[in-house]
């Protein structure tokens, strides 16, 4: 289930996000370690949207990883990337591609958007399923476009357009 974030997640956020195996798949504007102060920002800044965009995945009443649309601007007003994370404990369940199927159906039909991305690491073959099983199409690979741990890696393109079938 998706649902926003709420006061009370912060300590499941924590358990979820303070991973290692986590946090080397994610931008590095995700921190690591992940700390309680961490979980506090990030729900009171969830709590200040306009539009609700960033949404908490719950499973069996726990916050257990983050799905969000990242919009962008002027002419590319009608797009969006969409960023997601689970928790180790529930990796492998379909539990991602369920939440990125569901909120790309939210994006389209409640935000008006024609296209949503999205730029895993060429390291994170998981999260490349996620997309392709959540119908996403592989367009690209931006080569050496990304920095992690030091290292120059490739990202891949994906997107899937208002056009497209969902699975």
């Amino acid at each position: 289930m998706l649902r926003p974030w709420a006061a009370g997640d912060e300590p499941s956020l924590v358990r979820h996000a303070n991973n290692y195996k986590v946090w080397q798949n994610l931008r590095d504007g995700f921190p690591h370690p992940y700390t309680l102060a961490d979980a506090e920002q990030w729900i009171s800044f969830t709590q200040q949207q306009s539009t609700q965009t960033l949404f908490a995945v719950e499973v069996e009443g726990e916050a257990v990883g983050s799905v969000g649309l990242f919009p962008k601007s002027d002419i590319e007003r009608l797009l969006a990337e969409i960023g997601y994370w689970l928790g180790e404990a529930v990796w492998g369940k379909g539990i991602a591609t369920a939440a990125v199927r569901a909120l790309s159906t939210y994006g389209f039909k409640e935000l008006g958007l024609t296209r949503i991305f999205a730029v895993p690491l060429i390291s994170s073959t998981a999260s490349m399923r996620v997309l392709e099983n959540a119908g996403y199409i592989r367009e690209g690979v931006l080569r050496r476009s990304a920095v992690k741990e030091g290292i120059v890696i490739d990202q891949v393109l994906y997107a899937l357009t208002d056009m497209d079938v969902l699975p």
